[in-house]
């Protein structure tokens, strides 16, 4: 059960893109929104067109993926604070059980 939440939980994330590729390089030939060709891609004909809209039309999608990626970083980090909590109630019963046979031996030597 646990494999199966944790593999749908990571497929889930196949769109979290990687935090390298996020930094776009100042080095191409225009600004994001700028017309067909010069950085904005085409994205759409608004973007297409260029203009104040084009770039408008960039900066919220660059916005858009920005609070998408930081809501993924966001349940991927609940995601991992739960595996911990696990983790450490796995390691609370196995001490208990150490402690119980431990116990069990100590008896069988009393006889």
């Amino acid at each position: 059960m646990a494999l199966q939440q944790t593999s749908r939980f990571v497929r889930s994330f196949r769109f979290l893109p990687c935090l390298s590729q996020t930094r776009f390089s100042q080095s191409q030939s225009g600004e994001w929104g700028s017309g067909s060709g010069k950085g904005g891609g085409t994205g759409g004909s608004v973007r297409e067109a260029g203009g104040a809209f084009g770039k408008m039309e960039a900066a919220r999608e660059e916005e858009y993926f920005r609070k998408l990626q930081a809501h993924q970083i966001e349940v991927l980090k609940e995601h991992i604070e739960d595996e911990i909590k696990q983790h450490e109630k796995l390691i609370k019963q196995h001490q208990d059980e150490i402690e119980r046979h431990k116990k069990k031996i100590r008896d069988l030597k009393e006889h």
